[in-house]
Formats: structure tokens, C-alpha cells, sequence
């Protein structure tokens, strides 16, 4: 993460020099334990929302984490993964979740659990939400990171995005290489 050197509360920017200090908790060969804030992480422009990487898996990482924020009417299409659960926080708005039958409206400080192989989809219905979703896999560095990374363009601050067109097709492309698969498209639009 581009910004997470600078805002690490140890001070250390890799396990090697954080490993150097006896009061690290750093392991040898791991990543160093790091803070960031609310505005801290690597911005990406991702299919019209803000994604903010806090967690970045690497290559041998159980998890990952982004921060979401997104505009009304937001939502992905529905979609499954193959291997990784999801866990969402909603931080501040309201979102409703869809999985099956089931639809649930999710508020400032709920918890939402979305297990891998169960397809579901969100929408924002607040004027704008903002969310975390960590992602893990039972076996391998989760690859919804790799997803957003893929579609998303750098982006500076901490704005919501100017919309612009997205293929689906490039969605759907893009998914699949990363243990996702498209099942329909996303939610109608609110009003």
C-alpha cells in the first residue's frame, strides 16, 4: 500500500528492520503489524465507488481488507465466490443485502456474513455508504483484492469518483480469474 509506510505505528516500513527491534511484534518473514486511519490506504476509482485497500494479502496473506464508500443506488451485480467468505462492516449509511429470498437491510455498525458458493448482491440506500469487506480463503492469499486492483484506477484522495461506463464483460472477465463469477447484472436503479 502506497500510503501505509508512512502511518504504521511502529514506525517500521518491512519485518526485516521492524525484527531489528526487541520490543517489535513483528515475525521474521511476515509483515509488520501496522495502523491506518480513516482516510489512509491505496485509493482505487472501482467500478464507480471509492475502494480504499487497507489489507493487502500479497501473495501469501489469509485476508484482505477494503473500505468501500459508495453513492446511492450502488450495487454489484449478483455474483458467487468460488472459495472465499466475506465479512461486511457497515460503517456509516444503510445497505440492502440480497442472498437468495433473503434480503436484509444492513445500518451504521451491523456485521453481515457472506460465505463462499452463496450468491448476493447489496444496493446503498443511503445517499452515500461506506463499508468494509474483508475477505478470506481457507487456503491461499484471497484474490478479491487482486479483483478490485484489476478494474480499479489509481485514484487521489478520498472523493467518490466521477461515474463512468463499465463493461461487463471486463467485469465478468476479470471475476473469473479471481475466483468470481457474474450470475446476473446489478441491482435496478433506486426511484
Amino acid at each position: 500500500m502506497t500510503s501505509s509506510s508512512t502511518t504504521r505505528t511502529s514506525g517500521h516500513t518491512d519485518s526485516a528492520s521492524a525484527t531489528d527491534d526487541p520490543t517489535s511484534t513483528a515475525v521474521p518473514g511476515r509483515a509488520a503489524p501496522y495502523v491506518l486511519g480513516r482516510d489512509e490506504g491505496d485509493h482505487r476509482h472501482f467500478l464507480n465507488h471509492l475502494a480504499t485497500i487497507k489489507v493487502d494479502p500479497g501473495s501469501d496473506g489469509s485476508m484482505a481488507a477494503i473500505e468501500f464508500t459508495a453513492p446511492r443506488g450502488f450495487g454489484p451485480p449478483l455474483h458467487v465466490h468460488d472459495d472465499e467468505d466475506e465479512v461486511m462492516i457497515v460503517l456509516d449509511g444503510e445497505i440492502a443485502f440480497r442472498s437468495g429470498d433473503i434480503e436484509q437491510i444492513g445500518r451504521a455498525g451491523a456485521t453481515v456474513h457472506l460465505p463462499h458458493g452463496v450468491p448476493h448482491s447489496f444496493q446503498v440506500l443511503s445517499d452515500t455508504a461506506r463499508f468494509t469487506t474483508i475477505a478470506a480463503r481457507l487456503h491461499g492469499a484471497p484474490r478479491f483484492g487482486t479483483f478490485v486492483a484489476e478494474l480499479g484506477d489509481d485514484l487521489e484522495g478520498t472523493r467518490l469518483p466521477d461515474p463512468v461506463d463499465i463493461d461487463p464483460a471486463a467485469v465478468a472477465e476479470a471475476g473469473g480469474r479471481n475466483g468470481i463469477t457474474i450470475l446476473g447484472p446489478p441491482p435496478a436503479p433506486l426511484d
